[in-house]
């Protein structure tokens, strides 16, 4: 009997978490509602839980965009908007790359996906397209390694607030004034 209950509460965990699971982004433009995709992605999304989980997005911004303007001279050319720069005593250990050749979620308009300086090296940030950005993607050309970036789920709503941070004043692609994530909780 005991080993039933045991694995009827694993499943039923299993089974929760394979769900969508949605978050708002508290920003102060508005909320950015997402769905995130745990059966596509799960270490990613288990990831980015932990962040949001324990408030440690509260009081971090968005800091970074990429749009037609500053982007003009590099050769492969993307949208989004870049966010998540917890301080450092709440960054977590790495997590290892979940490509999309894998996940089998795309980098079109509106998904978010984790940021990463090589393979396995993604902590808390983390970005949103704007428009379709296959370059992002395995094989992709942004990046030299050609693993492209972890992809986890999508804005249901809010691009509206998106584009706005998009459209905001920068300087090197670095926001002048970043935009304050308040916080990032499930929904």
């Amino acid at each position: 009997m005991r080993n039933l209950l045991t694995f009827l509460l694993i499943f039923c965990t299993f089974i929760l978490f394979a769900q969508e699971q949605k978050v708002g982004i508290k920003t102060s433009l508005g909320i950015i509602e997402v769905v995130l995709y745990p059966d596509k992605a799960p270490v990613t999304v288990r990831n980015f839980l932990q962040y949001a989980d324990k408030g440690a997005y509260s009081n971090s911004s968005f800091f970074r965009v990429c749009n037609p303007e500053n982007e003009a001279n590099r050769e492969v050319k993307i949208e989004v908007i870049q966010g998540g720069n917890v301080s450092p005593e709440n960054i977590l250990p790495p997590i290892a790359l979940e490509t999309n050749e894998k996940t089998g979620i795309l980098h079109k308009d509106g998904v978010i996906s984790m940021a990463r300086s090589g393979p396995d090296s993604a902590t808390s940030s983390f970005f949103i397209c704007i428009n379709d950005q296959p370059e992002l993607d395995f094989n992709g050309k942004r990046n030299l390694d050609g693993k492209g970036f972890a992809a986890f789920g999508k804005v249901t709503v809010g691009m509206d607030i998106v584009k706005k941070i998009q459209a905001m004043e920068s300087t090197d692609q670095y926001l002048t004034t970043p935009v304050a994530i308040e916080s990032i909780t499930r929904l």
